[in-house]
């Protein structure tokens, strides 16, 4: 049998190439009520992955033995009796470890990447292992797999087009002007989810938190194909300039909407970077915006796939600024009825009611925020892995540990990732309204993000004085005139809503 887990649902897990299943090996796939227990994840990210979890058990038909137990052992002891059993690479340590306790259970290579680990271990051994720059890593990635270029060099004469996609969002305007995303339309399937979810809860057996409205993501391979060729066809031109920029009611922008598809396995990673790119040669979509998305998909995801093997399982309990706050409950809640802050209050209840905001609101209003506070940053790398649709430990250990809270003392980016509320206003039109002031530091307008800001820069001012990034702030802090107002301001705040 080969073993299907909940993230290996597209059809390259099960081609043959020497290295997976034959074309008619029987498929094992097992739902361990144990995963939705060990967390309280968002109600919509466990509906997303048991719809996409059967509905791939449907499409597979009388091939699949599809198992509904407690523990994945269990079910692997109840479905396999005793027969050898095949699976892929895992996404996890805590999943490695299992399989390779199992008897009878053979690990293949990991399907799903671009870049093989033992390439990438090689390429990371060869630049010294410590600092690996992501743009190094990406332009390898480009000429290996010859994405974006011309001949030896990269199309358009540039590596990064960075520059030009950091546009503030267009004033006087709601949203953007661009096509609609692509949404999918619920099934019987969805609708037997979403009743043993209530049942679930009824029976106190699990708990989970935010809001389950219709699916909004792709729980199929046709689906996450019809978002990818809406994505390229009507949006992905207009992708690149505003990727970085924030609209109170469009959080959808021009993102493509398609992480969770990949990291559920319904898309490869190749075949969305070629599409972008052939939009390009065609004429159909501006270099910026589709080597921005290119960047994202061959660039980070691969990069952040890959640091969290390389890295080690250790690199999650990295703490080098020795944040040790908990997270308070309104945060755990998703209760953003109770925030003040608009930026905040409207990305928390983005993430209540979807389960997702693009990676700008996470970075800079959730994860800037969380640093500020100086909170356990595995406990929000966990809640950046319960509560986001496309969150997984793959995904979140080295996004939160080593970018968003800095915990790994700058092993994986350059600077702390965060700033005062000047920022969010340039950014976005997420100031508008609000009861603070992004230029005011102390006093009843003074906005959390300024005043948390230079907080977070004085406290940490002797690790941060050397790094050349943000030497000019810290130099800063000793001309400010109220800096002991802003510490005293900022110890009244406390961990309480903003």
């Amino acid at each position: 049998m080969h073993w299907l887990f909940g993230d290996q649902l597209g059809p390259h897990f099960l081609a043959p190439d020497g290295t997976g299943p034959g074309r008619g090996t029987p498929v094992l796939m097992i739902e361990a009520r144990s995963v939705f227990r060990r967390r309280r994840f968002h109600r919509a990210k466990a509906h997303l992955v048991l719809s996409a979890m059967r509905h791939r058990a449907a499409e597979l038909g009388e091939r699949v033995t599809y198992v509904r137990a407690d523990t994945y052992r269990e079910g692997l002891d109840r479905a396999a009796r005793g027969r050898p059993v095949t699976v892929h690479h895992p996404t996890s340590y805590p999943a490695l470890r299992l399989v390779r306790s199992l008897p009878g259970v053979t690990v293949g290579p990991a399907r799903g990447f671009l870049v093989p680990m033992a390439d990438f271990a090689s390429w990371a051994d060869g630049h010294g292992g410590r600092r690996l720059r992501q743009e190094d890593f990406y332009h390898w990635v480009r000429r290996g797999h010859e994405l974006l270029m011309d001949g030896g060099q990269p199309a358009g004469g540039r590596w990064n087009l960075d520059h030009d996609n950091r546009e503030p969002p267009p004033r006087d305007t709601a949203s953007l002007p661009v096509g609609r995303p692509y949404r999918p339309r619920e099934d019987e399937i969805d609708e037997e989810v979403r009743h043993d979810l209530d049942r679930w809860e009824r029976d106190g057996d699990v708990s989970f938190v935010g809001r389950d409205g219709p699916r909004l993501f792709p729980a199929t391979r046709g689906e996450a194909l019809r978002a990818l060729q809406r994505f390229v066809e009507q949006r992905l031109a207009t992708f690149g300039p505003y990727e970085d920029a924030m609209l109170a009611a469009d959080p959808v922008m021009s993102h493509s909407l398609l992480s969770s598809s990949l990291n559920l396995g319904l898309l490869d990673p190749a075949e969305c970077v070629e599409r972008a790119e052939a939009a390009w040669r065609a004429g159909r979509a501006p270099l910026n915006s589709v080597e921005g998305f290119v960047r994202q998909v061959a660039g980070w995801r691969e990069y952040v796939w890959q640091l969290y093997w390389y890295f080690g399982e250790d690199y999650r309990r990295s703490n080098e600024l020795r944040h040790t706050a908990p997270l308070p409950g309104w945060w755990n809640d998703l209760d953003a009825d109770a925030v003040r802050a608009n930026c905040l209050r409207t990305v928390l209840a983005q993430v209540r009611d979807t389960g997702w905001t693009h990676h700008i609101p996470r970075l800079m209003i959730l994860g800037s925020h969380a640093l500020q506070r100086g909170w356990d940053p595995a406990a929000v790398t966990d809640w950046f892995h319960r509560c986001f649709v496309d969150g997984y430990d793959w995904v979140m250990v080295p996004n939160v540990v080593g970018m968003s809270q800095y915990a790994d003392g700058g092993r994986m980016t350059t600077k702390p990732y965060t700033s005062g509320g000047a920022y969010v206003h340039r950014m976005s039109d997420l100031c508008g309204g609000c009861a603070y002031r992004p230029g005011d530091r102390t006093g009843d307008h003074a906005c959390p993000y300024t005043a948390g800001y230079w907080a977070f820069l004085d406290r940490h001012r002797d690790l941060l004085a050397g790094n050349h990034r943000v030497a000019r702030p810290v130099r800063q802090l000793d001309r400010l005139t109220d800096l002991a107002a802003v510490r005293a301001w900022e110890r009244s705040r406390g961990d309480g809503p903003p």
